[in-house]
């Protein structure tokens, strides 16, 4: 996700398509949330806060497991979106697609051993030209039956695109390959269950659970600006956030991949500058588990040199304050080479 365009032509069945819109699906399978997965993403993503990396940090914050990180949830989310692509829209092929915005509504954090079941619900299909903008939701509710995290995502798709007739080869060739796996059984085959369109959509419960923010509340101001910070990506950064993430399109590690996509070179994926976001949020406030709402719509890149460290400018501005929920409403922003990545980078903090 967050990644250019690049692949086969789509199906012009627009008419299809658009059907879909409102439907509801939950992934067969559950995800459940793993130790040693947690730690990786945090590493991959540059979360440094001790509770995503050893249990006594995490039970400082009030939590048995080790906490997965603010965006540890677009892992899960890629793999719905694939679920979506292999067996709803088809006509669509993941690495044809490019994402525009990711809204992360978190009503706890996902802990370490978390069993989840996820529903999903395609909210919209709007079509502009060529172009498909497609938003889905899902929502991950736990082993106690606590809707955990809710995702928003919004994708566009090109249809009818003509594509370089080498992008193709390239893609074959360059891609890691997926192996097909048998199923146990025939019913197991199928990954979604069809919920239909009249199922009301789950809606999560915020409760008032204790955060250990560094910053004093009364002590905020509207329009106080947070303290610059920075994050330096590498080539290499770049091959482990593909695969602990499953975002291996190879724009983000191949130059040839890219350069037929229509970049200069390799780029650094859109959820991995969200995710090193949240870790310049978190370094502020003190607590991951404080970030209630973390929205970004993407509008650039980062390129990758092979042997040289790209650096993102990480900003913020607090741009309200709700001193009845102790919260406050955060404007972010990121650039690298002067170039602008974010047009919209909203967080929700509630504070001690």
């Amino acid at each position: 996700m967050g990644s250019e365009t690049m692949a086969r032509p789509v199906a012009d069945d627009t008419a299809a398509t658009a059907t879909l819109a409102g439907q509801r699906f939950r992934v067969r399978d559950h995800y459940e949330v793993g130790r040693e997965k947690v730690r990786e993403f945090a590493r991959a993503v540059q979360n440094q806060h001790g509770a995503h990396h050893h249990e006594a940090d995490a039970r400082k914050l009030g939590y048995q497991g080790i906490v997965a990180p603010p965006t540890f949830v677009s892992t899960i989310g890629l793999t719905i979106t694939h679920a979506l692509l292999d067996t709803v829209l088809t006509e669509y092929d993941l690495s044809q697609m490019l994402q525009t915005d990711q809204i992360f509504e978190i009503y706890r954090p996902l802990v370490a051993g978390d069993r989840l079941t996820s529903d999903i619900a395609i909210e919209s299909i709007r079509q502009y030209g060529d172009n498909d903008f497609i938003t889905v939701k899902f929502a991950l509710t736990n082993q106690h039956g606590e809707v955990a995290q809710v995702g928003t995502t919004t994708i566009v798709a090109r249809r009818g695109a003509v594509v370089d007739p080498n992008l193709t080869e390239a893609v074959e060739n360059i891609m890691m390959h997926v192996p097909k796996i048998a199923s146990a059984s025939v019913a197991d085959s199928e990954a979604l269950i069809e919920l239909g369109s009249d199922v009301p959509p789950i809606v999560g419960e915020r409760t008032a659970v204790p955060v250990n923010t560094t910053p004093d509340f009364d002590e905020l101001v509207t329009g106080q600006q947070l303290a610059p910070g920075s994050a330096r990506v590498t080539r290499g950064d770049l091959a482990n956030y593909a695969g602990v993430s499953g975002d291996a399109n190879p724009i983000h590690f191949s130059d040839e991949a890219a350069q037929l996509a229509g970049l200069p070179g390799v780029v650094g994926h859109g959820m991995l500058t969200m995710g090193l976001a949240a870790e310049y949020l978190t370094s502020w406030i003190g607590d991951p588990t404080a970030i209630e709402k973390f929205s970004v719509r993407f509008s650039g890149f980062v390129p990758v040199a092979p042997a040289a460290a790209s650096r993102i400018e990480f900003t913020g501005k607090i741009k309200s304050l709700d001193p009845q929920r102790r919260t406050a409403t955060v404007l972010l922003g990121g650039t690298a080479e002067g170039r602008k990545l974010f047009g919209r980078a909203i967080a929700e903090v509630r504070f001690a």
